[in-house]
Parts: C-alpha cells; sequence; structure tokens
C-alpha cells in the first residue's frame, strides 16, 4: 500500500483500527447473517487488491493471477461427509472431485489519483468428476464420468473512484460481469441444447454422454452488476490495514426459457487484514476473506447444493522484484463453511500473481 501524509500518532491508530475493523464487521455481517458457497462453481475470494497494495497513482498496470482449487471433499453443513453416505440418499448426486485452475489477466488505467478502470479476462481449466445419482454400492471407478472445461470465463469490467478523502484510501466501485464464456444446458423437453457450447461429459460412467452441470461451465449466461467498497490505512510506522467488500448480482440472464432457465446466485465476499511494511520490498501479510453464495435458481440449477458461507484465512506474501514489477503468493485455509446439501469443498486454495505498473 502507498502511504500520503505523516504517520499517524498512537491514539490516532487506535481509532483508526476502529473504523477499519468497525467497517470489517459490519460488512462481515452482509455474509454471516445470512445462511450458507457455491462450491460447483468454487472461485477465489483472495483480495487481489490488497494483497498488491491499494494504489493513487495514475498510470497503467497489467496484473497476472494463478488459482489452483482442488475441491476433493464432500461437506454438508459444518462437517465432512464420505461419499458412501450421500450414495445411499435417493436421488442425490455423489461428486467425487473437480480441480479448478484459473488465470486471470488484469488490465487497469488510472487516468489520475480519484478514477481507475479494471478489466478482469479468465481462462478457466476444469476438471470435474460424479459417480451421478443413485450409482450402484459399493461405488467403484468404472461408475465414473469425467468432463474437462478449457475456455475463456466471464469477463468483468470494474470502475473505481477514491476521490472522496485527500489520501485517496477510501473507495468504491461499480462493475459489470459479461457472459462471455461458454454456457447450457439441455433444453425443456431434453431433446436439445440451450446456450453456446456447453461441455459434455465423457462415453465411460454414469453420466456419459450427458451434458456437464450449467454451475460447472465456464460460463453461467447471465450479465451481472458489481458493487462495492474498500478503504485501507497506516496505523503506525510498519502496518497497514485494511477492509473491502464486493455484492454480485445477475440482472439479465440468457437461458431464460421456461423449463430450461438458469440464474446464478448472488455473491457478497468481505475480505479484512494487515500488510507489514518495515521493509517497502518484502511484505508479509495476513488475510481475511469471507463468501456467501445463495443458491442458483432455475430449472437448471441445482438449487439444494450451491449455498453457503465460508471463511478463509489466508496468509502471504509480496516482494518487489523491480521498482516496477510485484509478485505475490498466498495460500487460503477455510476455517469456517456451512454449505447447503452435498458440495465438493477445497481443503485449501493457492494464489500466485504478478504485477507490472507504467
Amino acid at each position: 500500500m502507498h502511504n500520503t501524509g505523516t504517520q499517524p500518532s498512537r491514539t490516532e491508530s487506535k481509532q483508526q483500527l476502529k473504523v477499519i475493523f468497525g467497517l470489517a464487521l459490519s460488512l462481515t455481517a452482509l455474509v454471516t447473517t445470512n445462511e450458507a458457497f457455491a462450491c460447483a462453481t468454487c472461485g477465489c475470494s483472495l483480495s487481489t487488491d490488497a494483497a498488491m497494495g491499494y494504489s493513487s497513482n495514475s498510470g497503467f498496470r497489467v496484473n497476472l493471477q494463478y488459482d489452483y482449487i482442488n475441491q476433493n471433499q464432500l461437506r454438508s453443513g459444518t462437517g465432512p461427509i464420505s461419499q458412501a453416505q450421500v450414495a445411499t440418499i435417493p436421488g442425490q448426486e455423489v461428486e467425487n472431485k473437480t480441480t479448478n485452475n484459473y488465470i486471470t489477466l488484469g488490465l487497469s488505467y488510472a487516468p489520475n489519483a480519484d478514477w481507475n478502470y479494471q478489466l478482469l479476462i479468465p481462462y478457466i481449466d476444469r476438471r470435474h468428476s460424479t459417480y451421478s445419482a443413485d450409482p450402484a454400492l459399493p461405488l467403484s471407478a468404472n461408475q465414473l464420468s469425467n468432463a474437462s472445461v478449457n475456455s475463456l470465463g466471464d469477463i468483468k469490467f470494474l470502475t473505481s473512484y477514491q476521490g472522496f478523502l485527500p489520501t485517496h484510501n477510501l473507495g468504491v466501485q461499480l462493475g459489470i460481469k459479461l457472459p462471455t464464456g461458454n454456457y447450457g444446458g439441455p433444453n425443456a423437453a431434453g431433446t436439445g441444447v440451450v446456450g453456446r457450447n456447453p461441455v459434455y461429459f465423457g462415453a465411460a460412467g454414469n453420466a456419459g454422454g450427458e451434458i456437464l452441470d450449467t454451475s460447472l461451465q465456464a460460463g453461467t449466461g447471465s450479465t451481472d452488476l458489481i458493487v462495492g467498497a474498500y478503504y485501507y490505512q497506516p496505523v503506525s510506522q510498519n502496518f497497514d490495514v485494511f477492509a473491502n467488500g464486493q455484492f454480485q448480482s445477475a440482472i439479465k440472464e440468457k437461458l431464460d426459457q421456461p423449463g430450461a432457465d438458469y440464474r446464478p446466485g448472488n455473491l457478497t465476499t468481505v475480505s479484512f487484514g494487515t500488510r507489514y511494511e518495515a521493509n517497502p520490498n518484502i511484505v508479509p501479510q495476513l488475510q481475511v476473506n469471507f463468501s456467501h453464495h445463495n443458491a442458483d435458481q432455475g430449472a437448471l440449477a441445482d438449487t439444494t447444493d450451491t449455498a453457503g458461507t465460508v471463511a478463509y484465512l489466508s496468509p502471504g506474501i509480496s516482494a518487489s522484484v523491480t521498482k516496477n514489477m510485484q509478485v505475490y503468493g498466498f495460500v487460503q485455509v477455510p476455517i469456517y463453511s456451512r454449505l447447503s446439501g452435498y458440495q465438493l469443498f477445497p481443503r485449501w486454495t493457492a494464489s500466485v500473481g504478478m504485477g507490472y505498473s507504467f
């Protein structure tokens, strides 16, 4: 983060800490007062802006981030559940594993200290396997069906304004997610397809030849509105703290045919944390990240298994390689989850990235 002005006194620091964590708790309430994270469409909840350090500098910045999310544990409510247990529930799909590799290119431009415009372009590499619903017991490898997604995801465009304070450390965001990724599912009659180039399972296994779940396709087919806010502040000579929140909701769906409709659930993310800047070239950091996902809706949605609330503890570090280049790495460890239905969940996630300003 880039400090401005003189360092605060001890009394001012205490007041600033109260402001930061008061804001964080208020934002967290948006998450925790609702019920349960759609792990069928798990995404990284890490705050990349905070990882890189919020800035009021003008100019261009390019960021490239890789996220690894291996969903290899079935969970329900707040605890794990075995595949064999889920297999005994009539009509319940028994998922096996989903491995996600996300590569996101970020392009941003700040014409001055008040405004910033950011374009986020994701590429998705996803491997998913399932035994499908009502598999024969005991479960065996020949029942598994596998699908692979390799394509562009849904692009986001965000506008940030941080001109409220002379220090430019309080900002708001407004953005949009576009339906650029492939999406879709079976039509209402089950005789064809709706959407754009949805992925199918391979021929083997119980779900062989069927269309991959709509929530696991590269895109959602929806145009989403995104709103958010952030605040950061130095609280001593060496420590900065931050809090941010973002809300995303679909406002228009391409999958809107009766009996073949799909709307992704609303997503709320909240993060707060601290950065230790005794050495400005190597900055250890700690984030706490919350995500809440409402249930997906529509005939093509898994309405019972796509809602949840998750909290991660995310230690990491950023380093300045040159004056204009930074690299960073984080590990996210789940410390709380409350999931509806039966969902695949990661035991940990990892994110690495690099940014270049010019």
